[in-house]
């Protein structure tokens, strides 16, 4: 039954209470779904709450708002669209195909600002439908398509309806004007599900998500829009008036906290080096997104690097769209397997009903993970939508359930190990499923594998085939067992293509690989989440594998780009059973493990840092932050990557971000470059 709303002023306060009450709800958990990605309540409690504020709103139209989230149910249906100019214009971003484009732009960057080693944002290029969102006093106001750049379509009454959009800001000091741009776009499972009903109602489906969201942009029916699923990632700012940031990366968390989702996964890079290697691992990371992307953004990350860069008449000088041809086919999957990582990482692998793709023929895609397969929901006998694009390994974009006939087979994750039969146990906090067996057959293939790869020790001559004929023979148990290959010539004479020379080139290149330094020896371990970067900072801290071994978890962590994850992992690793065994195998077969790290006479307890930790965040001027973090271990202090409570000083370079935040947060002394160098006795 309906409250009685009496007509008297006290009545009328406390609905108006209620109201407020259930407009506050409902915006904390949009902002928890939407862009914290933490949701507490479940849909139908969210329902619940929204169908009470209705009521109420309905019953009392006087006290309904124009941010009131009930809105985003979808309101009348509108006659047309009108066009709005934007106040600055929508412009196109350049494109660069090819790494050596980039290198050339960053070096057009760097005689333009006549500095090295800029500061970078990288981000992924959303395939979406790009609008424009403006809140007035913390009240949204209008949205508008790119149109040309100069005019756009007005779709404010579609834009309400977009989960994630709030109506007001989550702030009690809105500035005057606030202008965000960004995405709209439709995930891919809520794409596949909207096709599905498509297909069910006799309707020809939309080809991909990006028409299916433009056309829901242009629907006259709110309601009609908002069952398409659109969500909105933002990913700059248009016009602003009473507020202010100094790099992008302050934009993206002040939205942040405004409760307006951000486009996600953004890195940051220091000069062109760590630009590239960025570029590599997101570009690699790319089957695991939920939604289509064509490229990745880079973008300067200092604003007033923008300003003095400007922009041409078509588009900025400060931001490149790093791209990639995209190739997509439709195919069968015919079965799912496992494959069993060096890691020990269980990756579920869809066998596909063969199909060309961008002139390579397409049998395998990799489905990553167990909540990967959840999201596709995927059976063997779906139709998929396999794309390959760029120098990307071909990945499952979506299900085409609306193809399905009801002959597909659900598919269950393996409980035990393939290659062992030991139970598989999950990630604690994580995603991936794991053999925790180091003895592991399948994980022994792969990390010989990788030992032996350019990117570890690099042995010339071991290759996949021969440590499979290897292992099969028994010739080889673990990687101490290939030093002692150079005593079985007579038995590697029976493998398959094993000529005299080949033997030789074999035992030269295991010989010759006891010399390589001791960050290729760390890499190839095989030790989880240490690749090269983490294993020269090691290397470098330390100097010797046993300086490594020895270090507390709290040590480790202090270590330029190795966190409590990272620290944890290697501290693991060097107190095991198995890596202590493996250490002091190595070590008597006379492997390169290190030397003892030169420390300057300043670094003891009469230093200005002694005892000191310090973080470094920001780009520097005088010196690279490495070198700003050595000039700190030599001074007696460490040098950590983390802001904490147990912090002493923070040393901040332009275009400081969440680092210089949570140092004024927590107290912490921040100094500038000069300041620090002052302290040192550095400065010129």
């Amino acid at each position: 039954m309906p409250l009685p709303f009496p007509e008297d002023a006290e009545g009328d306060s406390e609905t108006r209470r209620q109201i407020d009450h259930l407009r506050a709800e409902l915006e904390k958990h949009n902002r928890l779904y939407y862009v914290d990605a933490k949701p507490v309540i479940t849909d139908r409690e969210y329902d619940s709450l929204m169908a009470k504020l209705i009521r109420l709103e309905t019953e009392n139209p006087h006290l309904r708002t124009l941010d009131s989230p009930s809105l985003k149910v979808g309101g009348e249906p509108i006659s047309g669209f009108t066009q709005v100019s934007h106040r600055v214009p929508m412009l196109s971003i350049d494109n660069l195909f090819e790494e050596q484009e980039l290198i050339d732009w960053n070096e057009g960057l760097q005689k333009a600002l006549n500095r090295k080693d800029l500061d970078y944002s990288v981000e992924y290029k959303i395939d979406g439908v790009a609008i424009s969102l403006t809140w007035e006093n913390g009240t949204l106001v209008r949205a508008a398509t790119r149109g040309n750049g100069t005019v756009g379509d007005d779709v404010t009454a579609n834009a309400r309806v977009i989960a994630g959009i709030p109506l007001r800001l989550m702030t009690d000091k809105p500035p005057e004007i606030l202008e965000v741009r960004g995405e709209v776009l439709i995930l891919n499972e809520d794409f596949a599900a909207f096709q599905a009903a498509q297909v069910a109602a006799g309707e020809e489906p939309f080809k991909n998500p990006r028409n299916a969201a433009a056309g829901a942009l242009k629907l006259l029916d709110p309601a009609l829009a908002r069952q398409r699923h659109l969500r909105f990632l933002a990913h700059g700012v248009g016009f602003a008036k009473g507020i202010s940031w100094e790099s992008y990366v302050q934009f993206l968390e002040c939205i942040r906290h405004f409760g307006i989702p951000a486009t996600p996964s953004v890195q940051h890079a220091t000069g062109l080096q760590n630009l590239r290697q960025v570029c590599a691992e997101m570009i690699a990371a790319v089957p695991e997104l939920p939604f289509e992307v064509d490229g990745l953004v880079v973008k300067l990350n200092t604003l007033k690097d923008r300003e003095q860069l400007g922009t041409t008449s078509k588009s900025p000088r400060w931001v490149r769209a790093y791209k990639w041809e995209r190739y997509e086919a439709e195919t069968c999957v015919r079965d799912i397997a496992v494959q069993v990582g060096k890691t020990g990482t269980i990756t579920p692998v869809a066998e596909l009903e063969p199909v060309e793709i961008a002139g390579t023929t397409v049998s395998r895609a990799s489905l990553h993970n167990r909540d990967e397969l959840e999201r596709l929901e995927i059976r063997i006998g779906d139709s998929v939508i396999v794309e390959k694009a760029g120098k990307i390994i071909p990945h499952i974009l979506r299900v085409n359930k609306a193809a399905r006939t009801g002959k597909e087979r659900p598919w269950s994750f393996p409980e035990q190990c393939p290659a062992c039969d030991t139970q598989v146990v999950r990630d604690e906090h994580g995603v991936y499923i794991r053999c925790p067996n180091p003895a592991c057959p399948a994980q022994l293939r792969e990390t010989l594998i990788f030992f032996a790869s350019r990117p570890a020790m690099n042995i010339d001559g071991l290759g996949e085939k021969l440590v499979e004929q290897l292992l099969a023979s028994k010739l080889v148990d673990g990687i101490p067992a290939l030093y002692r290959l150079k005593d079985q010539r007579i038995q590697l004479a029976t493998l398959d293509r094993m000529g005299e020379k080949s033997i030789d080139k074999l035992l030269s290149g295991i010989e010759n690989s006891r010399k390589q330094p001791l960050w290729r020896l760390l890499t190839g371990l095989n030790i989880r989440h240490v690749g090269q970067t983490n294993a020269r900072n090691l290397a470098a801290t330390f100097g010797t594998i046993d300086e490594i071994a020895a270090q507390s978890e709290e040590s480790l962590s202090q270590v330029n780009e190795i966190g409590e994850v990272i620290a944890g992992s290697v501290y693991r690793f060097f107190h095991s059973e198995y890596g202590k065994n493996l250490i002091a195998e190595l070590k008597a077969l006379r492997l390169n493990c290190g030397e003892p790290v030169v420390r300057m006479a300043t670094a003891d307890n009469s230093g200005p840092l002694a005892g000191r930790t310090c973080v470094v965040t920001g780009t520097m001027i005088r010196y690279t932050r490495d070198e700003i973090e050595q000039l700190i271990r030599e001074h007696g202090g460490k040098a950590s990557a983390s802001v904490s409570g147990k912090t002493h000083f923070v040393i901040a370079g332009d275009a400081a971000g969440s680092k210089l935040t949570k140092a004024r947060e927590l107290g912490v002394t921040v100094l500038t470059e000069d300041e620090f160098l002052s302290m040192i006795g550095r400065l010129p």
